[in-house]
């Protein structure tokens, strides 16, 4: 796990002021990254780091020589428009930048150098972004034991859980093609596909009727691991960069229909969005938190579990999904909140989806993506899809702030995903958001 060090004090300052600001996602102990330029521009995208209310241009940085050693080189390595090169690099290097970053932003920092830095900033109003990195392959995990009972139930009422849920994270692989960044402006075509109506003898070809959010996390794979070569629980952070907020929409009404016996599909293949901003795990480093298990679940099987993971597996990010209707812009009412939760409920840690994924021999590759599964958590305000919210549409959830009804998702609905960690003793820090608009059908 990583090491509490001098970039997690409390007490850390930068002379950027914004940096400061009451419950901003960017403090200097924060120093996410994205790929970015300046919106409408003809630049070329390029990695960043986030600083208050700017974004600091790593390329520029690079050019101006002002770190040295193994921090430039993994300045230089985020220079491009994907992160894949500083992916690959590790831990070590992750660990140097984020240093030299640090020494540069903070208080202290010559006057000289502060004024250097001042031109290779962008603000984050202004900043337009693309994937952080080219993403070769992209796993979704369904690792909410509240989110696989809640959605059971209205399947199975009788035996919500599948028997192998409390022994290992079951996961899908996603379409890697249709991942994008959740941004401002960002918006996508409602699907179509098959459905079979309650009661139908045959299935019917429409836009989907039952379109609903995810409120997910997901992390990007560093170093990878060779074919046939297992990444034992132990090392599984070493291959992690960092998180993100992630959506994996789903066509309820399509995913129900074909999941059997394969699983998921076209239900899920048209859009996943995840926010810009790699927090990483670095940064999380103070917000970790016990794996616990309750003693009469099924405990993991030995290569998923270790007194290391049971001590600080768990990561405590604060979660919550909110909708902005057409109404609400209307009206100039803001976004009504759907759901807040922790990713701390998980039932299985990112380390044992890594550990999962590849003990059969699987390979890694740098700038891979791995989803989490839906984050719910143990109470009804905590669920983490409107499926469950609306009890699988039965029962629609009234939106505080006009009063709407929903049981899934409208046309000009935008759905805003944050994360956050705070902690007594230490300073907040942010994902920013992962935005989407559902716009109509074109079938």
């Amino acid at each position: 796990m990583n090491a509490l060090d001098h970039t997690h004090a409390a007490s850390a300052r930068s002379w950027l002021a914004s940096a400061q600001e009451a419950g901003g996602d960017f403090p200097i102990q924060n120093l996410p990254l994205a790929v970015l330029r300046r919106r409408a521009s003809q630049d070329m995208m390029h990695g960043a780091t986030a600083i208050g209310d700017q974004a600091l241009n790593l390329a520029q940085l690079a050019a101006t020589g002002l770190l040295q050693g193994p921090a430039q080189a993994a300045c230089k390595a985020c220079a491009g428009s994907a992160l894949n090169k500083f992916m690959a690099l590790g831990p070590e290097a992750w660990r140097a930048l984020r240093h030299g970053l640090f020494a540069l932003l903070a208080e202290d920092a010559p006057a000289s150098v502060q004024a250097q830095l001042r031109e290779c900033l962008i603000p984050l109003g202004e900043a337009e972004y693309g994937l952080p990195a080219q993403i070769g392959d992209y796993t979704d995990f369904y690792t909410s034991i509240h989110h696989a009972v809640n959605v059971g139930r209205l399947i199975f009422p009788d035996k919500p859980l599948t028997d192998n849920f409390q022994w290992l994270p079951i996961a899908y692989h996603g379409r890697a093609s249709s991942l994008r960044v959740g941004q401002e402006g960002f918006g996508f075509h409602r699907p179509m596909g098959q459905a079979m109506p309650a009661g139908a003898q045959a299935p019917v070809y429409s836009a989907c009727a039952r379109l609903d959010f995810e409120l997910e996390m997901g992390f990007f794979i560093g170093p990878g691991n060779a074919l046939g070569e297992p990444i034992a629980l132990a090392q599984a952070e070493r291959h992690m960069l960092g998180m993100v907020l992630l959506n994996d929409w789903s066509a309820r009404d399509h995913q129900f229909w074909e999941m059997a016996p394969l699983g998921p599909f076209l239900g899920k293949n048209f859009c996943t969005t995840i926010s810009p901003w790699i927090v990483t795990m670095d940064a999380l480093a103070p917000y970790r938190v016990p794996f616990d298990r309750p003693a009469s679940d099924p405990q993991p099987l030995p290569y998923l579990d270790d007194a290391g993971h049971r001590a600080c597996g768990g990561v405590d990010v604060r979660l919550e999904a909110l909708l902005d209707t057409p109404a609400h812009r209307s009206q100039r009412q803001t976004p009504s909140r759907l759901a807040a939760t922790s990713f701390r409920h998980q039932y299985w840690t990112p380390a044992q989806m890594l550990a999962q994924h590849t003990v059969g021999g699987c390979n890694m590759e740098p700038g891979d993506l791995i989803g989490t599964g839906t984050v719910s958590g143990p109470t009804a305000q905590e669920a983490g899809a409107l499926v469950e919210l609306s009890l699988g549409g039965r029962q629609p959830v009234t939106l505080a702030n006009t009063g709407e009804q929903r049981a899934f998702l409208h046309d000009g609905d935008t759905v805003i995903l944050r994360g956050w960690c705070e902690k007594p003793g230490h300073a907040r820090i942010g994902f920013g958001e992962c935005r989407g608009t559902v716009l109509p059908a074109r079938g």
